[in-house]
């Protein structure tokens, strides 16, 4: 196993999670420092890592999605991939980081610029304002070898609640559990169908007369959901189904008649909206993220996509008129833009290393948010390109990372590296 793989090990006992990321921060600072770089932390805990005057800059953010029992990672290998035993792994984007540490250590002549609370809406890199040296900037955050990424999405995260009238119920109770399912990224794997906890609850629920005591359900914004767990009450009996498990539950309840809040889930469009034939990725999208109704408010939190500016617009207008047409308070935030595709100068020499690599290269763009749409927003002359090892199943229990892809990206970052060396 590689200085990678012992860099990344070491990563995974240091808790990470978005918005709990310090001790992380705080690792990789010392580890900078130590090897003769300087260091800028910012004040949302960017990280700017330079040595001498480098004309490349590297780029990754150093939280993850925690699911499952992350932080707590314990990892293993399987035929060439490394997993997690019941949790997230975070190679997104712990492996880039991985990578960007061994590079430290070979004293590369980089800036690595290092962006916080990416996860949770690209948080860190909404807020960079370092004055960076680097004309070309490699992102190291996309999930497929052998492609060169010259575009992203845009998205924004859009809620809706509405406070409900409740009353005492008379009927018998069911604890609903929706548990274990496999989950995956809201935006790159939006496509496959995956199974939605929230979407399974309406459609259960959907031809039955009940109450609603409580739901929470979903885990992530950016996350297909995985569980969900609510009290409801009904006259007429209910039983488990697939992917369903009741049983009945004592004591009283406070309650509210389901009929609106089955019929706002059932008809929610979650999933592609529209398919991108030209750049074979879906053109619009939303995820039906987290449900919660607990003390007469019902919340509902979605991610939206788009692979450009006017169909994100498109698809945020839809789905807030979608909101208020059930009278529910409509918020949106979060929004980042998208990455328009271009190749350049520098995408051209990034792919003429993957070829030498894998002896083939395509440019592509993906549906997913990459924090080169913010960079290059704000630095506008900066020529930004996206590369990274297969990763499978991001933001789910299923993650996992492909080993002998991550040494031979790590061979094309060399490449890339020794391009751009003084």
């Amino acid at each position: 196993m590689s200085k990678i793989f012992d860099y990344f090990q070491q990563i995974t006992q240091i808790p990470h999670c978005s918005h709990d990321a310090l001790k992380l921060r705080d690792f990789l600072v010392s580890f900078a420092k130590e090897r003769g770089y300087d260091v800028q932390v910012d004040v949302v805990h960017n990280i700017l890592i330079s040595k001498g005057k480098p004309k490349l800059a590297l780029q990754a953010h150093y939280d993850m999605v925690c699911v499952g029992n992350a932080p707590k990672i314990e990892t293993y290998i399987q035929e060439d991939w490394m997993m997690a035993k019941n949790s997230t792994l975070g190679a997104d984007n712990g492996m880039a980081i991985a990578m960007m540490m061994a590079l430290m250590d070979e004293s590369k002549v980089c800036e690595f610029v290092i962006t916080s609370d990416e996860e949770v809406g690209l948080i860190g890199a909404s807020a960079l304002s370092f004055d960076l040296q680097a004309q070309n900037l490699l992102n190291l955050d996309s999930e497929d070898e052998a492609e060169v990424y010259i575009g992203c999405a845009g998205g924004v995260d859009i809620e809706a609640t509405k406070k409900y009238a409740t009353s005492l119920s008379k009927e018998d109770c069911y604890e609903i559990t929706i548990s274990g399912l496999p989950g995956g990224h809201s935006g790159v794997e939006i496509h496959k169908e995956i199974p939605n906890a929230i979407k399974l609850f309406g459609e259960y629920l959907k031809d039955k007369k009940v109450k609603i005591a409580s739901i929470q359900g979903g885990e992530r914004v950016n996350s297909i959901p995985v569980n969900l767990t609510a009290i409801v009450c009904s006259e007429i009996p209910l039983v488990s189904a697939e992917y369903i498990d009741v049983k009945k539950v004592q004591g009283l309840h406070e309650v509210v008649d389901g009929d609106e809040i089955i019929s706002l889930i059932e008809n929610f469009s979650h999933g592609v909206l529209s398919f991108n034939d030209h750049l074979n990725v879906p053109g619009e999208s939303i995820n039906l993220a987290i449900i919660s109704f607990q003390n007469a408010l019902l919340k509902v939190q979605t991610s939206a996509r788009a692979m450009d500016s006017e169909g994100l617009q498109k698809v945020e207008q839809q789905f807030c008129d979608y909101f208020t047409s059930y009278d529910y308070t409509v918020k949106c935030e979060g929004k980042y833009p998208a990455w328009k595709p271009e190749v350049n100068a520098f995408s051209k020499e990034v792919e003429k290393a993957m070829i030498s690599v894998f002896g083939k290269s395509e440019f592509k763009a993906i549906h997913a948010g990459l924090e080169c749409a913010i960079i290059s927003e704000k630095y506008p002359k900066l020529k930004l390109t996206s590369i990274g090892p297969n990763i499978r199943s991001p933001h789910s229990t299923h993650e996992k990372v492909e080993l002998a892809s991550v040494e031979k990206i790590y061979e094309v970052v060399k490449k890339v590296v020794a391009c751009y060396e003084i």
